[in-house]
């Protein structure tokens, strides 16, 4: 009661003080004049109250599923789980004696689909939307006229092969980064390149000079999506809601200006495609160090730094750093997970921005406020253990019937949702806005015990130019000593302290003073050789050793991704995460086309998951007594499983056509009893998925394709990734893992088509044989032995149906063609081989097998 007293005391004395002004400066004593008369600041101070009314309101807030929604599908879930135990009671008890081996592994893989069902469906119990408020932030924190008072952000993007990672993508993601809606002086882009390739560093530069032209022209004209290469591959009517009279013709300019720019980077890619003999060269005719991209020291370079280069309406553009960590052999550099550590190393150094984004290269910003959208619940004072923002991934340049569920709706649309009504979804690896802080290993709990105002003291006695920007010349020996002075007295003041954050984060000084503050203040006062110099060596290959990057601090090391790991070391801390879908899809990027790519990119992830299964960070056991919640602990434990449940569903794909082959049933003779089970199971099914979709927006179609692609994967990179997994982490062996290249624009329909044959795709092809010759072998049956034995096969035959219907995108792949005439007819001999000789096998059961009483016994599968 008194807050709310208190704000309305605040509005009557703001709104007093504006109508004495407006009174004195229109000399009337008498009446207040009429607001339209009044100029646009007098108008300002009458809104003032008002405005501050909203400012003070919640950045950000929850927005539950309607109850008309929600309680139906909850009850679909209970009555679909007590339908599951009859049903499982009733297999159990009846068990078939003539086939008891395959009764028994049919009912082994039922009861494992079960168990999978209930883990899928315990942490989408409590599924919510978010709203934010942008407008509220910007009144907040970014009012016109005054300091910005929105957090700084660093971006980070890794670059694993510029040849496989097209040089104008990357450029498109670099150039969307710089155009956001945010503050300049608040954004900063590190790109870390793991190939040390001169291209890379030369794409960066071409496309800092033409972010010169490109950044203003968004900004002018509030360009969306900020990517050059997506604006002006929209096929829709710019001009129609555009109200500036210049846009058209700046527009046309813009686009052949890009146009030309990406001519300079296709002669970069033709130019620097082929390495010479003797290596690459710089300017100065000294080799380039990135030669040996196994061997070579680290390399640093701010391509774009603020206070320099600024575009054609005189506004700052973001700094850009190119980092290439040290790589010596002998040493484990730990993928894209040691790459991230050492840009939040060089980061911390540099900007020490409060926020850091992990984008991947081929994502680029799709929506200009996305930061905004982030900041409204990072920088809500009610939101304190936020450890990151999670937005989701969406692709472009799917064939519009998503065959292979590139698009992932039912993870991104539905059980995200589900998990940030628990703690928070997982991190996912790009697209995400992660807490420096947390991201370092501290709890929610930890206190700011260094102040700022003790580096706010030492800042001011450092010279400064008019724009506010600090420096010292390379002579300036006061800086050194004062950053010397000041550790010494920090590490006198809290000597445990101290000596654990050495332990944790390194030797590097200027590295732990970054630990005190949320920006850059302690390098206002050390010179711009100390800080370069630190840089360089927290990049170097043995830096990490002895402290807890990896393991406590950064991206932590043990899987092939650590996305996963990562964010569970986070929220087992006690911090949570939150999941932003704002109207406008914030990133988008591109998703591998055909089966293959899309097959091996799915072996990835899983392998992934099998090495934090058998790893001490497995959430099955790891992280009681912190603050991981339950349901938060069962959706990790579904997402590092997952990969065992292909046993169960290969099993259970094969076992329609070996009940043929052996002429057995794994279901008892059916009764009354087992109809209704049967059946009820089947409205179960279809009742919750219905009432699933109906709360999550998510189409039939969708639903459809990943559920196809589910059994694809389950049969091939699923199974395929147990034993890579094992391999890797009992027998310590390095499965290599390489990058796919992603086809974009004009190859998109070329590459769709394209079939590559990999060892990914045995165990599919065998299924949809043996499937296809029961079909065959059962329709021959009927055909010659009559209508009577229709009733004993139909479920089998219906049975190999539903598996060959799920297994008909992967069909499809094989009969097509185009563009691949070798693979295909090796393909198709193998398939008429294996037929006719399946087929030959089967022809004595075709006349003996239902004649006589044994026909009667044999069941049907449901």
């Amino acid at each position: 009661m008194s807050f709310n007293s208190n704000i309305w005391e605040e509005r009557l004395c703001q709104w007093k003080l504006a109508r004495e002004r407006l009174l004195r400066r229109t000399g009337s004593q008498e009446e207040i004049p009429d607001p339209s008369d009044l100029g646009s600041v007098d108008e300002m101070e009458l809104r003032q109250p008002e405005m501050d009314n909203e400012s003070r309101q919640f950045l950000s807030r929850k927005v539950p599923i309607p109850p008309s929604m929600i309680y139906p599908y909850r009850v679909s879930v209970i009555f679909r789980l007590v339908i599951l135990v009859f049903f499982l009671r009733y297999r159990l008890t009846h068990p078939v004696h003539n086939a008891y081996g395959l009764w028994l592994a049919s009912v082994f893989c039922e009861v494992w689909f079960s168990v999978s069902w209930i883990l899928d469906q315990l942490p989408k119990w409590q599924p919510v939307n978010r709203q934010t408020f942008p407008e509220r932030l910007c009144m907040r924190y970014n009012q016109p006229g005054k300091p910005s008072g929105l957090a700084s952000v660093d971006v980070f993007v890794s670059i694993a092969d510029p040849l496989k990672e097209s040089p104008i993508v990357i450029s498109n993601t670099i150039l969307s980064i710089l155009s956001v809606d945010y503050p300049a002086e608040k954004v900063s882009c590190y790109v870390s390149d793991e190939g040390a390739s001169r291209l890379t560093l030369e794409t960066l530069s071409l496309t800092c000079d033409f972010a010169r032209k490109w950044v203003p022209f968004c900004k002018k004209f509030q360009i969306e999506p900020p990517s050059p290469e997506s604006y002006f591959s929209q096929k829709v009517d710019h001009l129609k809601y555009n109200p500036y009279p210049t846009f058209s013709k700046e527009r046309r300019l813009m686009k052949r200006q890009y146009e030309d720019f990406k001519a300079q980077i296709n002669g970069l890619i033709t130019k620097f495609q082929d390495v010479p003999s003797e290596g690459w060269t710089m300017k100065d005719g000294t080799p380039w160090p990135g030669n040996d991209i196994k061997n070579h020291l680290g390399m640093m370079q701010i391509i774009m730094g603020r206070g320099g280069p600024h575009g054609s309406d005189t506004r700052a553009l973001p700094q850009v750093v190119y980092v290439s960590r040290e790589k010596r052999p002998g040493f484990h550099h730990n993928n894209k997970a040691g790459a991230m550590n050492a840009l939040v190393r060089v980061s911390a150094l540099l900007t020490n921005g409060t926020y850091i984004l992990n984008l991947d290269s081929d994502h680029y910003i799709n929506n200009s406020r996305t930061f905004l959208e982030a900041m409204c619940f990072l920088m809500d004072p009610s939101n304190q253990k936020i450890c990151f923002v999670q937005f989701p991934q969406r692709f472009e340049g799917v064939d519009a019937n998503d065959r292979y569920g590139s698009h992932n709706t039912i993870f991104y649309d539905i059980n995200l949702k589900g998990f940030d009504g628990i703690q928070g979804p997982f991190y996912l690896g790009t697209g995400c806005f992660l807490y420096r802080k947390a991201l370092c290993g501290y709890d929610p709990s930890f206190e700011q015990k260094i102040l700022n105002t003790r580096w706010l003291d030492l800042r001011m006695k450092r010279p400064s130019d008019n724009h506010g920007h600090y420096f010292s010349d390379a002579s300036d020996e006061s800086s050194s000593s004062l950053l010397v002075q000041e550790l010494n007295s920090l590490e006198r003041e809290f000597p445990s302290s101290f000596q654990s954050m050495e332990m944790c984060f390194g030797q590097a000084p200027l590295l732990i003073a970054s630990n005190f503050v949320d920006d850059d203040i302690f390098s206002s006062y050390a010179t711009i050789e100390e800080i370069l110099r630190a840089a360089i060596h927290v990049i170097s290959c043995d830096y990490e050793d002895k402290t807890a990057w990896g393991i406590e601090v950064g991206w932590i090391y043990g899987s092939q991704t650590g996305d996963v790991l990562t964010g569970l070391k986070m929220h087992a801390r006690g911090w949570r995460s939150v999941y932003c879908m704002p109207v406008r899809a914030a990133f988008r990027g591109s998703a591998p086309i055909n089966l293959s790519d899309r097959l091996t990119q799915v072996l990835f992830w899983a392998t992934s998951s099998i090495e934090i299964l058998f790893s001490r960070h497995c959430p099955i056991w790891y992280g009681y007594g912190g603050g991981l919640k339950l349901l938060e602990r069962v959706a990790y434990i579904n997402a590092v499983i997952y990969p065992i449940f292909s046993v169960p569903l290969l099993i259970y794909c094969a076992l329609p056509a070996i009940c043929h082959l052996s002429g057995k049933s794994i279901i008892s003779p059916i009764t009354y009893e087992a109809n209704i089970w049967f059946m009820l199971v089947v409205l179960s099914i279809f009742a919750h998925g219905f009432l699933e979709l109906r709360w999550s927006g998510v189409s039939l179609q969708e639903r459809w394709r990943n559920q196809q692609f589910w059994v694809i994967a389950g049969v091939s990179s699923h199974f395929f990734a147990i034993f890579q997994g094992l391999f890797k982490v009992m027998l310590g062996l390095n499965t290599r893992s390489s990058t796919l290249m992603k086809t974009h624009d004009e190859d998109s329909a070329i590459e769709f088509y394209k079939f590559k044959w990999t060892s990914l795709l045995i165990l599919p092809t065998t299924l949809i044989l043996i499937n296809l010759w029961a079909v065959v072998a059962m329709i021959f049956s009927i055909v010659v032995h009559g209508y009577g034995s229709f009733g004993p096969l139909f479920a089998k035959l219906f049975f190999s149906f539903c598996v060959i219907v799920h297994l008909y995108p992967f069909l499809k792949g094989l009969l097509v063609w185009k563009h691949n005439i070798p693979t295909v007819v090796i393909l198709w001999s193998l398939i008429l081989a294996t037929l006719f000789c399946l087929l030959w096998v089967q022809l004595d059961p075709f006349t003996t097998r239902f004649q006589g009483p044994d026909a009667e016994a044999c069941g049907y599968e449901c």
